[in-house]
Formats: structure tokens, sequence, C-alpha cells
């Protein structure tokens, strides 16, 4: 059965204000805390049987988790605690739909990191740009990806990926916020 809705502005207040009540919450939790808790909950959601928009959805954290882990990314402190700030909802035992709702439990995870996904596409696009870069020279240069996080020539790439992400995220915020404005 296929089910397809939209979510009103209201309806994207009320899920801007459940992440609120998240950040709120998981303030406490050190950063590591915050990533294991999202890999916990992507292991659940990979022992499951929940649908493939759920699956697809979830299985982007595993790129906000690299964004925050990748020392060759080096997000800078800001950026770092935008995107740990954006897990933090995934790290709430107790969320809109409970887990264990056979078809529907990681539905408002889904939603969430939909929103998510969409205020930091810049950052996205860039680590992924930046990953596949260093990949391919990795693989040119027949090296490790160690010692190629290492070579000033990655770090100047960083650097220019770095300021396109803020250059991006910056022009969408010269007309305010986004509708999925979480910051």
């Amino acid at each position: 059965m296929e089910i397809t809705f939209e979510l009103s502005e209201d309806d994207l207040d009320f899920f801007r204000q459940a992440m609120l009540r998240a950040r709120e919450r998981a303030g406490s939790l050190d950063d590591d805390a915050v990533i294991e808790n999202v890999r916990e909950l992507l292991a659940r959601v990979s022992e499951s049987e929940t649908s493939d928009f759920i699956r697809e959805r979830l299985n982007r954290l595993e790129t906000l988790i690299g964004m925050v882990v990748d020392d060759g990314w080096g997000l800078e402190t800001e950026d770092r605690n935008h995107v740990l700030e954006a897990m933090s909802y995934f790290s709430e035992p107790e969320d809109l739909i409970p887990d264990d709702i056979p078809g529907l439990g990681y539905l408002d995870d889904a939603i969430m990191i939909e929103m998510v996904c969409r205020e930091l596409k810049h950052e996205i696009q860039a680590y992924r740009d930046f990953c596949v870069y260093r990949a391919a020279e990795s693989s040119r240069q027949g090296k490790e990806a160690l010692e190629v996080d290492r070579s000033d020539w990655l770090e100047e790439r960083r650097k220019q990926l770095h300021s396109r992400m803020r250059r991006r995220r910056g022009r969408g915020k010269g007309g305010g916020h986004s509708p999925f404005s979480l910051f």
C-alpha cells in the first residue's frame, strides 16, 4: 500500500518544536553520546521490517555522522554544532511515534531527517564532494586515505568546499529562513 501526504506549515511547526525540545533534552549529552545514540537507532532500523521510504531517509544519518567524525573534513565548531544539534532528535528515546509500532514507528524519524537534510543540504553536498574528491585522489595517487587526509592539496580543497558551503547557506538566509529551518 502506498500513502502520500503533505505537511502544512502548522505540521512543520509541530516538528520544529519537537526538534527544539529534543535539543534541550539532549543538551547534557556529549558529542560521542549523540553519535552513539544515532548509530543505535540505525542498527534498530536495519534489523526492523520498515519501509524503503523510511530506511532510505534514515540511512542519510550516516552522512551526518561522517561529517562530524571525519577528521579530514574537519568541520568548524559552529558547523559541527549544527550537525550535532540536528542529530539530537535521534538521541531521544521517546520520540513522537514509538519506534515499535509496525509500519509507522520510524515515520516521525524519517520526516525529521527529511527536514534536517533540507536544512543542511549545502553542508551535505560539500561533504559528499569532498569524499568523492578525496577518494579519487587517493586512488589516483595510490595512497591510503589517512595519507591523503594530511596532504596540503586536500586541505586546500576542504577550505574551498567549506567556503562554498557557507556562501550557499548564506544565500538561502538572505530572504529569511527556509520553511524547514531548524536553526
